[in-house]
C-alpha cells in the first residue's frame, strides 16, 4: 500500500496530519534536522507524539539530514540511541557518517536516504541499498518513469515529494545561503536566497532583462496524477514550516485522492492554504521555464474577482467566487500588494453583510485602480473547519469482546483489538440477579462509550447467566481493557541494536602538497598544461546529478553516489566537494568505497578541518588523503531550471554571457550543454595566502570557471609561489575575493 507521508513542525501539526489520514509523519528535533527554523520537537514532546501515532498505526520518521561537523558526531550518535529507545521507526539522513552509524548500530530503526544525498538514478539507489539503506528519497528532479524504473530495478522502497515547496537547486547541492549569508541549507538554516528578487543581465550586450523573482519556484502539486503514483512506496508532502491548517488541508486531499474519493472542488481547495501557484514538477515533465513564479515568492492565494468601481472611500468588487467577512484578501495594484482583513463587508445599499457572491463593497484608504485583481489569501470559514480537524479520529479500530459473567464467579472479559488480546479479570465476585440480570444490550451500552479512545465496539459475545454486573464495574473493565490493549501495542515495538564489528583501518602516507585544477574550457586546459599541472579535471568530471555515465579513461573526479557505484570497478577516482564531507567517518566510508582522495566541503572552516584530520588520525593510526578547493568562483547552485529560457534567451546563451544581480553583488551563470545551469558566486574564493599554513591537505585545487587563459596562468603561478614559500606579499584582493568559511563558522 502506498504510504502517505506528512510533515509536522509541532504536536498540533502532527495531530492534524493523523486526523486527516496520513500513514506516517516526518519531523525534526532541535538539532540535525534540515528545518532548523521550524518549531521542531524536543525529546519530551516526541515521547508524547510517538505513542499517539503508533496507537493509530502511524509511523514516525525523524529527520537528521544535516551535515554533521566533527565536534557533533558523538552528540549525533547519542541522539540516535535516544530515538531508538523511544521507538522511532526510521531516521532520514544526509551525512555519510550518520548513515553509516545508523546501518551498523540499529536493527529495527530504518535508515532512509534524504533527498539531500542527491540520489537521482539507479546507480545511486543500488549503492545506498548495498550499504544498508531501507529507503531512498529521490531527488525532486526525477521523472515518474525513471522513479518507477529505479524502484523496479533496485528493488528498494522509494519515496518522492508530491506536494509543497520546491528547491530550485538540486537538494544538498546548494551553497548559496551558506556562502552569502553563512546560514547553510545543508545545516537546515537556508535563508531562501532563491526567493529574493534578482536582475538578469546580458553581460555581452550590457543590457538588463528585467528584475523579478527569477529563481523562485512554484509549489509542487501532483493531485491530478495520483493514479500514476499508486505504485510508489511513499508519497511525501513538504511542509514542516507550515501551520497545522495547511497540513490538514493537503493531507486530507491526498488521502481522498488515494482512496478514490476526491472531487474537483476538493482539488481546488488546495488553493485555500499557502501556495505560490502550482506546478506538476519535473516529476510529470513540467517545462524547465515553467517551474518558477517570477511575480511573487510568497503566498499567492486564489483569484475571486476584480475592482469594478471606485467611489470616495468605497471600492466595488465584482466577484467570481464567494467572499466572507473576516477573509484576508490581497489586491494587486501596479505590481504592489494591498493586504487586508475584510472586517466590514457591504451590499450595494450600504448594508453590512457577512457574505457576498456577485458584487460587494469594502472601505479602503489605499489607492487602487479599476481592473485590479482581488485574491483571497485566507478563507476564514475554511480555516475554522481545518483548525477543528485534529479533534476527530480519522479511523477507529474494532474492539471485539467475549464476556464471561456467572454468579459467584469473577467477571472475565476477553478483548481483542489492534491485533492483540487482553484478558480482564475482576477482583470482585458477581452476585445472582434478583430481578434484572445484566443483558447483552447493557453490556453494549457501557462498552460503546469509547469516544475518548481509538476504538469502536464491533463484536460482542455474551451469554446471559442470571448474573448482575454493576455499571461501575463494566466501566472500570472497559477502561482497563482499552489501556491493556494500548500497552500491548506500544510495547510490541522492537528496538534492537547490533553488536559492532571491528573495522579495518585505512590510512595514507603524507604527501608533499601539490596543485590540481578543475576547468570548464579547452583553453583553460591548455593554460594548465603549459604551467606543468599534472592533475586537471575537465572531461574526466562526473558530476553529482544528471548523468548518463559514458565510458571514461583514467582517474575521475566524481561528485555523486551513482558515479561511485558506476565507476569504482573500472576507474581510480577522487570524490568531489558535492558529497558534502565534513567529518572523518565520511572520509573513511569513501576510502572504503575506493576513493583515492576526498575533497572537503566548501562549508568547513580552518579549525573544523584540523578537527577532522586529528579525529581521522586517532581512529585509523594514520592520515586521510584530502583535497581542498582554495581558489575559484564557488558553484552556489546546480539546477535543472534555466533562468535564461524563462526570459526567452534560449539559444542566445551560446553567444552571450549572463549574470544575476542583487543589492550585494553579481552571480555569473554557466549554461551547460544539456540546458542545466550552474550559478556561481560573484566573489572569488581565494585562500592562496593561507597555503603555507594549511597542514594535512594533500592536494590544493584551483577551480577555473569564467577565467581567461591569461588569468589561469597568472593564478597558477601565484599559487605555486605561495605553496613553495617564495612569495610573502598578499595576493588576496578585498574588493573581488572572499575567504569563504575558512575563518568563520557556518550556522
Amino acid at each position: 500500500m502506498t504510504e502517505l507521508l506528512a510533515p509536522a513542525g509541532n504536536i498540533e501539526a502532527l495531530k492534524a496530519a493523523i486526523s486527516n489520514g496520513c500513514d506516517a509523519i516526518y519531523l525534526g528535533m532541535e538539532k540535525f534536522g534540515a528545518r532548523a527554523y521550524s518549531s521542531n520537537f524536543d525529546l519530551e514532546s516526541l515521547k508524547e507524539a510517538i505513542p499517539y501515532a503508533h496507537l493509530r498505526n502511524v509511523k514516525i520518521y525523524v529527520t537528521m539530514n544535516t551535515i554533521v561537523f566533527q565536534n557533533e558526531v558523538e552528540e549525533m550518535k547519542a541522539q540516535m540511541h535516544q530515538l531508538n529507545e523511544i521507538g522511532v521507526d526510521g531516521i532520514i539522513v544526509q551525512d555519510l557518517a550518520a548513515f553509516d552509524y545508523m546501518v551498523k548500530n540499529f536493527l529495527d530503526m530504518e535508515a532512509h536516504c534524504s533527498t539531500q544525498m542527491g540520489i537521482d538514478d539507479l546507480d545511486g539507489a543500488l549503492l545506498l541499498k548495498e550499504l544498508g539503506a531501507k529507503r531512498v528519497v529521490l531527488a525532486r528532479e526525477v521523472e515518474i518513469e525513471k522513479v518507477k524504473e529505479i524502484k523496479r530495478s533496485a528493488k528498494i522502497p522509494v519515496e518522492i515529494f508530491v506536494h509543497g515547496a520546491l528547491c530550485v537547486s538540486y537538494s544538498g547541492n546548494c551553497l548559496m545561503s551558506g556562502l552569502i549569508g553563512y546560514r547553510s541549507g545543508n545545516r537546515g538554516r537556508c535563508v531562501g536566497s532563491c526567493r529574493k528578487e534578482y536582475e538578469l543581465i546580458n553581460k555581452t550586450t550590457d543590457t538588463s532583462l528585467g528584475k523579478n523573482y527569477i529563481l523562485s519556484t512554484k509549489d509542487l502539486n501532483t493531485i491530478d496524477y495520483i493514479n500514476d503514483l499508486n505504485e510508489i512506496d511513499s508519497l511525501k508532502i513538504e511542509g514542516r514550516m507550515k501551520e497545522p491548517a495547511y497540513v490538514a488541508n493537503v493531507v486530507s486531499k491526498y488521502r481522498m485522492a488515494l482512496d478514490h474519493k476526491i472531487t474537483e472542488e476538493d482539488k481546488e481547495n488546495l488553493n485555500k492554504t499557502f501556495n505560490r501557484t502550482f506546478t506538476k514538477g519535473y516529476l510529470f515533465h513540467e517545462d524547465q521555464k515553467d517551474i518558477t513564479n517570477i511575480l511573487r515568492p510568497n503566498n499567492f492565494g486564489y483569484e475571486i474577482g476584480r475592482i469594478s468601481k471606485l467611489a470616495n472611500d468605497m471600492v466595488e468588487i465584482t466577484l467570481t467566487k464567494t467572499l466572507h467577512q473576516n477573509d484576508i484578501i490581497r489586491i494587486s495594484h501596479n505590481n504592489e500588494d494591498v493586504n487586508l482583513t475584510v472586517v466590514k463587508l457591504y451590499d450595494k445599499d450600504g448594508n453590512l453583510i457577512n457574505k457576498a457572491d456577485g458584487v460587494c463593497y469594502i472601505k479602503i484608504k489605499e489607492k487602487l485602480s479599476k481592473g485590479d485583481v482581488v485574491y483571497i489569501t485566507k478563507d476564514y470559514l475554511y480555516y475554522k473547519e481545518l483548525e477543528s480537524s485534529p479533534e476527530k479520529e480519522f479511523k477507529r479500530f474494532n474492539l471485539d469482546i467475549r464476556v464471561y459473567a456467572y454468579p459467584d464467579s469473577k467477571l472475565i472479559i476477553d478483548g481483542s483489538g489492534l491485533g492483540f488480546n487482553y484478558l480482564y479479570e475482576s477482583e470482585e465476585i458477581l452476585g445472582v440477579a434478583i430481578n434484572n440480570p445484566t443483558t447483552k444490550e447493557q453490556i453494549i451500552k457501557q462498552f460503546s462509550r469509547l469516544n475518548d479512545t481509538i476504538f469502536e465496539l464491533n463484536h460482542v459475545d455474551f451469554e446471559e447467566c442470571n448474573a448482575f454486573i454493576p455499571a461501575k464495574l463494566l466501566n472500570a473493565a472497559r477502561r482497563e481493557l482499552v489501556q491493556g490493549l494500548y500497552d500491548l501495542k506500544l510495547n510490541s515495538q522492537k528496538k534492537r541494536t547490533k553488536a559492532l564489528k571491528a573495522k579495518e583501518k585505512i590510512s595514507f602516507a603524507p604527501e608533499k602538497p601539490y596543485l590540481t585544477a578543475s576547468v570548464t574550457t579547452k583553453e583553460q586546459v591548455d593554460a594548465c598544461v603549459s604551467c606543468g599541472m599534472k592533475e586537471i579535471y575537465f572531461e574526466n568530471v562526473v558530476r553529482r546529478n544528471q548523468n548518463d555515465y559514458k565510458e571514461k579513461e583514467g582517474q575521475l573526479l566524481i561528485g555523486g553516489y551513482g558515479g561511485i557505484y558506476h565507476y569504482r570497478k573500472t576507474n581510480a577516482f577522487v570524490t568531489d566537494y558535492s558529497l558534502n564531507v565534513v567529518n572523518s567517518a565520511s572520509c573513511y566510508e569513501l576510502y572504503r568505497l575506493g576513493a583515492k582522495r576526498v575533497t572537503l566541503s566548501y562549508e568547513l572552516n580552518k579549525r573544523q578541518i584540523e578537527d577532522l584530520i586529528n579525529a581521522y588520525y586517532e581512529e585509523n593510526d594514520g592520515y586521510p588523503a584530502l583535497e581542498m578547493i582554495v581558489y575559484g568562483k564557488a558553484p552556489l547552485m546546480f539546477t535543472k531550471y534555466c533562468p535564461l529560457k524563462k526570459m526567452n534567451q534560449c539559444g542566445i546563451c551560446k553567444r552571450s554571457s549572463y549574470e544575476l544581480k542583487d543589492e550585494y553583488g553579481t552571480f555569473p551563470i554557466i549554461c551547460h550543454e544539456d540546458c542545466t545551469t550552474t550559478i556561481l558566486n560573484g566573489k572569488t574564493l581565494n585562500l592562496l595566502d593561507e597555503l603555507p599554513n594549511i597542514k594535512g591537505i594533500e592536494a590544493f585545487r584551483l577551480n577555473f570557471t569564467v577565467e581567461s587563459k591569461e588569468q589561469v596562468v597568472k593564478t597558477i603561478n601565484k599559487a605555486l609561489s605561495k605553496l613553495n614559500g617564495r612569495v610573502d606579499k598578499a595576493v588576496f584582493n578585498q574588493e573581488t575575493d572572499t575567504r569563504g568559511h575558512f575563518n568563520k563558522e557556518i550556522l
